[in-house]
């Protein structure tokens, strides 16, 4: 029963960090303009991988 609420928690994690990398997408190219990186595809990553393990138990 935690397995599955900590799967379901990740996979909400995994889709709001995807929904925020695409709300923030046009201040993210404003901050690439002045040569700063937001390290959206970090986060992604990490939860993607998270919920892949969390998933293949």
């Amino acid at each position: 029963m935690i397995d599955r609420a900590y799967t379901a928690t990740l996979f909400a994690l995994y889709q709001l960090s995807i929904a925020a990398g695409i709300v923030l997408m046009p201040l993210a190219l404003a901050m690439q303009q002045l040569g700063v990186s937001l390290p959206i595809h970090r986060l992604v990553a990490s939860l993607g991988t998270a919920y892949d393990e969390a998933n293949a138990v």
